[in-house]
């Protein structure tokens, strides 16, 4: 019973509000601080195109990246168009994202794959920023997807890894993805690495250099927020020269 009630359209918007909510509490309560910003700067300075790319796992604190990408340059006019499914699930993120002037795009693997690598494609040649996480929605676990190195392929634009970290936080551990959950005043840490280049010809090349930098990206900043002084990360208020 429980169940059905909350596939409900009305429950569903409503349950999406107060996540959205929520994580605006996180972020906002949250100490940010950020390492490898000289990788991503030049991309959100100038908002050229790009193929941001994280882990499905980390995708409750990725918004964390466009808030504060929109305040360090306010005049940027920085919107990241943000793959999801057109699965419930899917739609119910898009709706729960949507607050932090994310533009989400629908497709996967399974549904309107063809119309959402279309959208896509058309945001990074109109000069969007297009976010994606090459394991979603479902799996396998830190596997990445033929997509994401296509997309950079056809559009001519690099791979940036991403990442996100927060010492207060839960585990979803039943989650296919092990979920990171995050929780309101604790240390945060965006973690960003080098852009990748992906061949035109052969994009598939990328996709190993893709995961493992993804993965890299996850083990900076957890080791960053697990011991700040051996790990030390630039305040996100800081990190401009």
């Amino acid at each position: 019973m429980l169940r059905r009630l909350t596939r409900l359209p009305a429950v569903q918007a409503m349950l999406a509000w107060l996540l959205g909510h929520y994580l605006a509490l996180v972020i906002r309560t949250t100490r940010w601080s950020v390492v490898g910003g000289g990788h991503g700067l030049p991309f959100l300075r100038c908002r050229t195109p790009v193929v941001i790319a994280f882990w499905h796992e980390r995708l409750a604190v990725v918004p964390a990246f466009a808030v504060l990408a929109r305040r360090l340059f306010p005049g940027a006019g920085i919107r990241p168009h943000v793959l999801v499914s057109r699965h419930r699930d899917g739609r119910f993120i898009g709706a729960a994202v949507r607050r932090f002037g994310l533009a989400t795009v629908h497709g996967s693997s399974s549904r309107g794959a063809a119309a959402g690598a279309r959208a896509l494609v058309r945001a990074l040649r109109a000069g969007e920023i297009v976010a994606i996480t090459p394991d979603g929605p479902r799996g396998p676990r830190r596997v990445a997807a033929p997509g994401v190195a296509q997309l950079a392929a056809v559009c001519g634009v690099p791979v940036l890894p991403v990442a996100a970290a927060t010492s207060a936080r839960r585990i979803l551990a039943r989650t296919w993805d092990r979920m990171v959950f995050p929780l309101p005043f604790g240390r945060g840490v965006l973690a960003i690495g080098a852009p990748i280049a992906v061949p035109r010809d052969a994009p598939e090349r990328a996709l190993p250099a893709i995961a493992a930098a993804l993965t890299a990206a996850c083990d900076v900043a957890d080791a960053a927020v697990a011991d700040p002084v051996a790990h030390p990360a630039t305040p996100w208020r800081s990190v401009l020269p």
